[in-house]
């Protein structure tokens, strides 16, 4: 099979090609790869079996999909695809100095690009926010990221850019943790955002992860940087669900050693249970997980 390998753009785009050389590919090395209407440069940042598996999971109708159901049992009848497969791209060449140094120019230019979009936005009065502006390295198209709450006519925003610039114009709106993605920034742990740095998907991610963890419902303390919530709701929520399982769930009435008692609060770190009796006073005790299933164990009770 012909060697499949990952290739990182400006924003943290990422695109699968083929290499037909034998010379091997190393991480961070510059590439001339083919795309829709020419020529772009990137960067290699996976290579080998870990930018097969990574192309497999993400990249619909890729090479590395031709190439599997070419390979197929001929007595298996493969599916028909939901969509057409795209046409197979590959690695042209190593990037010369020269092509690095031309990407270069262009990116500086990109900001004064990104500014120039802005003042044609603003004289359309169209409402839409620009993120970035990225050139294609034979400069054969300028792609602008946008943002906007609602659906955008922004064909006659079009025409003026193509006139301005010269080029093939394509605006894509993208959604507020993508633009994170692309921009790139620090989290309030402290660190990089992981959209941007590590993270292979953006998952949806809804309050009742939060719900499930315990944690504060006030978006202000669960949101990241791009005003959505944190990605890292996800991280653990597989294991606070697995986990709460041992427990009694809270509000449940049950009968230990005490008699009566209703579950108040579980800690799942300490292993504890925080109970309260039901009749008389209504004291409080914190007990064990372990303690009180024997508890409830002899009581013939049902945890």
């Amino acid at each position: 099979m012909t060697p499949i390998v990952e290739v990182r753009f400006k924003g943290n785009r990422k695109e699968y090609f083929t290499w037909p050389s034998d010379d091997p590919l190393a991480l961070h090395d510059a590439v001339i790869v083919e795309v829709e209407r020419g020529h772009d440069l990137g960067r290699v940042s996976a290579v080998g079996d870990v930018a097969t598996k990574k192309c497999g999971a993400a990249c619909q109708g890729c090479s590395l999909a031709s190439a599997a159901s070419a390979q197929a049992p001929a007595q298996a009848p493969a599916p028909a695809p939901a969509t057409s497969a795209a046409p197979e791209r590959r690695i042209v060449r190593r990037a010369t100095p020269d092509d690095t140094s031309t990407a270069e120019r262009l990116h500086e230019e990109e900001d004064t690009v990104r500014r120039k979009v802005m003042e044609r936005v603003h004289h359309h009065a169209l409402p839409m926010k620009v993120s970035d502006a990225e050139w294609q390295w034979d400069r054969k198209k300028l792609t602008v990221y946008f943002t906007s709450e609602q659906r955008v006519d922004f064909r006659t925003l079009v025409r003026d850019l193509a006139g301005l610039f010269h080029t093939r114009i394509e605006l894509r709106q993208i959604g507020a943790r993508d633009e994170a993605k692309r921009l790139d920034g620090v989290g309030r742990c402290g660190r990089q955002f992981c959209c941007s740095s590590w993270l292979p998907e953006l998952r949806p991610v809804s309050l009742a992860l939060a719900k499930d963890q315990h944690l504060s419902l006030n978006p202000s303390q669960i949101s990241g940087g791009c005003g959505r919530l944190l990605c890292c709701l996800r991280y653990e929520h597989d294991f606070y669900v697995q986990t709460r399982k041992r427990f009694p769930k809270e509000g449940k009435v049950l009968r230990s050693g005490a008699g009566l008692e209703r579950v108040l609060a579980v800690d799942i770190f300490r292993e504890t249970v925080t109970l309260r009796v039901e009749a008389g006073g209504g004291d409080t005790r914190v007990v064990s997980l372990e303690k009180l299933k024997d508890e409830i164990a002899r009581s013939g009770g049902d945890a």
